[in-house]
C-alpha cells in the first residue's frame, strides 16, 4: 500500500521543507518532495496534517518502562507492550535504560535485551536500538532511588562484563565523575564506542572537567541528582551549563524541574546540545498505583512517582515533554523536535537509525502542531492512533 503524507512543513533533521509530500511504500520512505514541484500519485492512501510540522519520530535515550512493564524484564512480551504504547506517543526508538541492581541481575537483563534489539523492527512499534546503563557506577550521595547496596566503584573489568553480555549494544552509560577510577573508565568505555553521560554525582567542577576530558559527552537529567550550584564551587551543574560542547538531558514534566529551570537550561545549552528525555518508568500510561522500577516498588499519585518519598523516574512521554517545553520556554515546536530527534541521535552515535527523515529509511514520522502537541504518528510506515 502506498501512503502519501502531507503537512504544512517538514523538518528532516537538517533542513525545513515547505508543503512537503512524503511517499511511503512497504514501510519505507520512497520520496520527499514539495507540493510546488510534484503531483500527488493517484491511488494512494493520503494522511494530511494541515498546519502541522512533520518531523522524525521521537528518540528517547533515557527510558525505563511504560504500560505496566519495565525494560529490565527483558522479555518479548514486555518489550512488545512497551513498544506498542510508545508508538502512540510518537516515539519511534529508545535506549532501554537499566537501574542499579545486583550485578548478576543486570548482566542477565542486558543479555536478554541484546537478543531483542537484534530482532527485525515491527511496523507500528517503537524500536529498542541500544542500552543505557544508569548504574552501577553512581554516587552514594546523589543516588536518588538507586539502591545503595548495589552501587559499585568504577571498574573496567565489570564494565567489560556488562558490555560483552550486551553483545556490544551498550550505547550510553551514566557515570559519577568524582568516583575513584571514573576518568579511566570513561576513557576505556569511550574507546569501545560507548558514550558517557555524567550524572548521579556530587562532583566538583574540576572532577567534572576531568571526566569531560576523558570522553564524557552528555549529562544525565540535568539538575536532578546533582550537586547544587554554588557561586564559588560551581560543581557538576555549573560545568554542565557552561560547557558548550556538552549535551544535557532534562526531564520536562513540571515535577522534576520548575519551568524557570527548564528555561535556564534551554538558554545555556541551546538548540544543538539540549536533549529532552522522559526517565519514564513502568507506570507511564497507567493509572495511579504501585509499580516497579527495576526491582523495587514505586508509588504513583497524581502523576508523581516516588519511592520512600524520593522521585523515582516519571510517567512522562516525549509528546508531553515537547508541549511542556514549548509552553515553559516560548521556543517553537520546530526547535523542540530537534531536542528529541537529531540531538539525542548525534549524542549517542546512532544517526543512521534515528533522528532524521531520508529516502530509503523506515518511515518513522510524527506530526505536531504549533504548540507542540502530537497530532499524528507513523511508525514503520504504519499510521498509529495517537491519544
Amino acid at each position: 500500500m502506498r501512503t502519501i503524507i502531507t503537512a504544512a512543513k517538514l523538518w528532516d533533521g537538517s533542513s525545513l521543507i515547505q508543503r512537503p509530500i512524503v511517499t511511503v511504500e512497504d514501510g519505507h520512505i520512497q520520496s520527499i518532495a514539495s507540493s510546488n514541484s510534484s503531483e500527488r500519485p493517484a491511488g494512494a492512501q493520503v494522511l494530511d496534517f494541515p498546519g502541522a510540522l512533520l518531523a522524525p519520530a521521537f528518540f528517547d535515550v533515557h527510558f525505563h518502562g511504560a504500560a505496566g512493564h519495565d525494560v529490565m524484564e527483558a522479555t518479548p512480551a514486555a518489550l512488545d507492550t512497551i513498544s506498542s504504547f510508545l508508538a502512540t506517543r510518537g516515539t519511534g526508538s529508545f535506549l532501554a535504560t537499566t537501574v542499579t541492581a545486583p550485578l548478576d541481575t543486570t548482566l542477565k537483563a542486558v543479555a536478554e535485551l541484546a537478543k531483542l534489539i537484534a530482532k527485525p523492527p515491527v511496523a507500528g512499534h517503537a524500536r529498542p536500538i541500544g542500552i543505557h546503563l544508569e548504574g552501577p557506577f553512581l554516587s552514594h550521595a546523589k543516588r536518588g532511588v538507586q539502591p545503595a547496596a548495589h552501587l559499585l566503584a568504577p571498574d573496567i573489568a565489570t564494565f567489560d562484563k556488562l558490555y560483552d553480555a550486551a553483545e556490544g549494544h551498550v550505547r550510553l552509560m551514566t557515570l559519577a565523575p568524582e568516583l575513584p577510577g571514573a576518568t579511566e573508565l570513561a576513557a576505556h568505555a569511550t574507546a569501545r564506542g560507548v558514550r558517557i553521560s555524567i550524572g548521579h554525582s556530587d562532583a566538583t567542577a574540576t572532577e567534572t572537567r576531568a571526566a569531560i576530558s576523558a570522553g564524557a559527552v552528555s549529562a544525565t537529567h540535568t539538575f536532578n541528582a546533582m550537586r547544587p550550584l554554588d557561586h564559588r564551587e560551581p560543581g557538576i551543574l555549573g560545568t554542565v551549563l557552561t560547557t558548550d560542547a556538552l549535551f544535557a538531558e532534562i526531564i520536562c514534566d513540571g515535577i522534576h524541574n520548575a519551568p524557570e529551570m527548564v528555561k535556564l537550561w534551554w538558554r545555556a545549552k541551546g538548540p544543538d546540545r539540549a536533549i529532552l528525555v522522559t526517565d519514564a518508568m513502568s507506570a507511564a500510561g497507567m493509572p495511579d498505583g504501585e509499580y516497579k522500577l527495576g526491582g523495587f516498588a514505586v508509588q504513583v499519585e497524581k502523576g508523581r512517582a516516588t519511592a520512600n518519598g524520593v522521585l523515582a523516574g516519571s510517567v512522562l512521554t516525549l509528546d508531553r515533554a515537547l508541549a511542556n517545553f514549548v509552553r515553559f520556554t516560548g521556543a517553537t515546536a520546530e526547535q523542540g523536535v530537534r531536542l528529541m530527534t537529531g540531538n539525542p541521535a548525534a549524542m549517542s552515535g546512532v544517526t543512521e537509525q534515528a533522528g532524521s527523515i531520508k529516502v530509503g529509511q523506515a518511515a518513522d514520522l510524527v506530526a505536531v502542531e504549533v504548540q507542540g502537541h502530537l497530532v499524528g504518528s507513523v511508525i514503520g510506515g504504519q499510521p498509529i492512533s495517537v491519544s
